[in-house]
């Protein structure tokens, strides 16, 4: 029964889901439109030339700009390391593992899972590389595949994330407090809280099993998918290992370029340590020591700096998307703040959860679940973890604050319910996408799939809490 539902999504999202990026400037239209109607008249000018001035303030924002080039450099850097020869055998060998659809699937949403509780970024490029491998793999064996579903078990890592080491509301509520004058919340009370870490082992189990039982033979099919190797030789490199007459100043010129390396992945890696003993290694891991991570792992591995800026270039292409794409979503964010949407709806929770606790329902899950459900829906329109508890984590805590209910458990729902609709959230399924070369609407109806699946596991985690 399952994998027939999962079927028809599939089916219905490849007939229906936009590209990514028409997605994106729909969005952008539509919250325009919100805004416009919304939004009180302002004191000095026009609607339309406030909500303007908010798209522009966000949408080329240093911050902004500066998140987009993290990402790419994530996805390029993990797919270069992904082309170094170890690596490459590595994945392979994983990779040569399943047989069926079900046990690819499988396997790429453990890997997936485990990954991103350790680092979104991680988890996700390492998932996307794996379902790359296994369809090349399927590819030329000349055995038939549900690539598609495989591909979406990877992008199962960003419905987990938020619950793992490297969640954004939970961390920053420990390093600086909710706010409203609270102090800092410890991780006792929301990462390594009973509640989260049986929610992270029960999706563990259960969303493997859920991938697997969504196979189908129906929708396998032959593809033709190239493995993520290492970076082609050059013809100049090929001549003189051929012998040109220049052997001895290029291996002069290699050795000098090795010693080179090793001197900058020495103080690069000393940077690392210095930041995770200052900070501590959960606090320290952040975007920025992950880049350098898979830098200065990709030089290691590729043990030559010609070799790996060559595979850093055959990576690039891959971060099209996400450069393309990401300013118009921070331009909707913008938008959001420019025309107070998040604030009319996320303003009612405390309003929404009072009328369910009034009908009977237990007082903090009902604050639990609006404030669940509210978050997965703003994702849509702020798709970055941080950015969203920038925008809605405030209310959410006056919120619980005036009900006199827990303010950790708040901030965990938000945390879940923007990690529960990231499987409908195309912004990020572009780094995977641009990894194992589908589309949007290949993976989407898969992923809603299994989203619906698991809703009972995040409703039973906030009310068994």
């Amino acid at each position: 029964m399952l994998s027939r539902f999962a079927a028809r999504l599939a089916d219905w999202a490849q007939r229906w889901v936009p590209d990514p990026f028409v997605i994106a400037l729909g969005l952008t239209a539509l919250t325009f439109a919100l805004g416009w109607l919304t939004m009180p008249a302002p004191a000095e000018g026009s609607r339309a030339a406030a909500l303007i001035a908010g798209w522009w303030k966000r949408a080329v924002a240093p911050e902004s700009l500066a998140f987009t080039t993290q990402i790419a450099l994530i996805l390029v850097a993990g797919s270069a390391l992904a082309r170094s020869p170890l690596v490459s055998r590595a994945l392979s060998a994983l990779a040569a593992r399943p047989t069926t659809t079900a046990q690819a699937a499988s396997l790429t949403a453990t890997v997936a899972i485990v990954g991103s509780l350790l680092n979104w970024g991680f988890g996700l490029i390492v998932s996307a590389v794996l379902a790359r491998q296994i369809g090349a793999r399927f590819s030329a064996a000349g055995r038939k595949l549900d690539y598609p579903l495989v591909a979406a078990a990877g992008f199962v890592a960003m419905m987990v994330w938020h619950g793992g080491l490297s969640g954004s509301a939970p961390l920053k509520v420990a390093e600086s407090g909710p706010g409203g004058g609270l102090p800092p919340i410890p991780l006792s009370e929301t990462l390594f809280a009973p509640f989260n870490l049986v929610l992270c082992a029960a999706l563990l189990l259960v969303v493997p099993w859920l991938f697997a039982r969504m196979a189908s033979p129906a929708h396998e099919r032959l593809w033709s998918v190239a493995p993520l190797g290492p970076a082609d030789e050059s013809p100049a490199d090929a001549a003189v290992d051929a012998g040109g007459g220049r052997e001895a100043p290029r291996r002069a010129l290699g050795w000098v370029a090795t010693a080179l390396m090793v001197a900058v992945v020495l103080v690069a890696g000393a940077a690392v340590v210095q930041v995770f003993s200052a900070n501590g290694v959960l606090r320290g891991v952040t975007l920025n020591t992950v880049i350098v991570l898979l830098l200065l792992g990709g030089l290691l591995l590729f043990r030559s700096p010609v070799r790996y800026a060559r595979a850093f270039e055959a990576s690039a292409g891959e971060a099209g998307a996400i450069l393309l794409q990401f300013p118009f979503y921070f331009g909707v964010l913008g938008l959001l703040e420019a025309g107070g949407l998040v604030e009319v709806l996320a303003g009612r929770t405390a309003g929404a959860a009072s009328a369910l606790a009034a009908a009977g329902l237990p007082a903090q899950w009902s604050l639990d679940l609006v404030v669940w459900l509210s978050a997965a829906l703003v994702n849509f329109f702020v798709p970055s973890g941080g950015g969203q508890w920038a925008v809605q984590g405030p209310i959410v805590v006056q919120a619980a604050r005036d009900l006199h209910l827990s303010v950790p458990r708040a901030v965990m729902a938000l945390a879940y319910g923007d990690q529960w609709s990231n499987m409908l959230q195309p912004f990020w399924a572009l780094p995977l996408l641009g990894l194992t070369g589908l589309r949007a609407r290949d993976i989407l109806g898969y992923a809603l799939a299994v989203m619906l699946a698991a809703a009972p596991l995040f409703a039973l985690a906030l009310l068994l809490h």
